[in-house]
């Protein structure tokens, strides 16, 4: 049954890291069913689906390393390492105050239902702006921020989060506002992963861990995440992110019910 619950928990991590439907309130969700994990199992799951997006952005992370003469490579670059580098700054404040993510479902379903909200009017926001793919030093430090925000309010989705905060900003293309998220989101998530992983160790937190779990859960987030994240890039060159947005909102109502009905906490 424990290995059955680390697929079940790696497909979920994989299907909704980066989708903008929120992997930290769906797996607390999960958890209500499943029992709660281990800072640890969520540390390795997490690390799989970081790395399928790494594979799939890899010729993209190694041209902007091996162009860095190019002017466009350097200050594409440089946005990624401000924003990046917001992240770490304001992570380390909301930590030294000691922030944790609740524990209920309650402000996981609102914040599904107000994100559902947001990304409707994010979506009508930016057709009415003209459509390019320019990432502007706004962009860069609004994404920097949105990517606390969401780690602040689990259930708002760092990719959603960052993804229509650039195309607000003025990034009205889809794909260049996604793109641009998701490589902020490489280095930022094995930040925060390897943080986690160094404190877990050095508190004792891997004793006991069943590694044959985590080595599946592991991989399994590793492959569903990067079916997923290459079936949304095709998607969203054609389609908005409506559904996303509907499924959210649908969701959250839902657990709100489940919550009124006393079938969740």
């Amino acid at each position: 049954m424990d290995y059955i619950n680390s697929i079940i928990l790696g497909i979920i991590e994989g299907i909704t890291e980066f989708l903008p439907i929120s992997s930290t309130g769906h797996l607390l969700i999960a958890e209500q069913w499943l029992g709660s994990r281990s800072d640890m199992f969520n540390i390795v799951i997490q690390a799989g689906a970081i790395l399928a997006v790494t594979f799939i952005y890899w010729r993209r992370l190694l041209d902007l390393l091996l162009g860095w003469r190019d002017p466009q490579n350097r200050a594409y670059a440089a946005k990624l390492i401000v924003a990046f580098l917001i992240t770490a700054v304001l992570g380390l404040v909301v930590k030294k105050l000691g922030f944790e993510l609740p524990q209920t479902v309650t402000p996981i379903a609102l914040a599904l239902i107000i994100g559902g909200i947001w990304m409707i009017f994010a979506e009508w926001a930016a057709a009415r702006k003209p459509p390019h793919t320019q990432i502007t030093w706004l962009v860069a430090i609004l994404v920097g921020i949105a990517q606390i925000v969401a780690g602040v309010f689990p259930g708002t989705s760092r990719s959603g989060a960052t993804i229509f905060v650039a195309m607000l900003a003025g990034t009205g293309d889809r794909a260049a506002a996604t793109e641009f998220a998701f490589l902020v989101g490489i280095p930022t998530m094995y930040a925060a992963s390897g943080y986690e992983l160094m404190k877990t160790l050095k508190d004792g937190g891997a004793a006991g861990e069943n590694w044959t779990s985590l080595a599946i859960a592991f991989v399994v987030s590793t492959i569903v995440a990067f079916v997923a994240v290459k079936w949304l890039l095709s998607y969203i060159r054609s389609n908005r992110f409506t559904v996303f947005a509907i499924y959210r909102i649908i969701l959250g109502a839902l657990l709100l019910g489940l919550v009124a009905a006393g079938v969740v906490r």
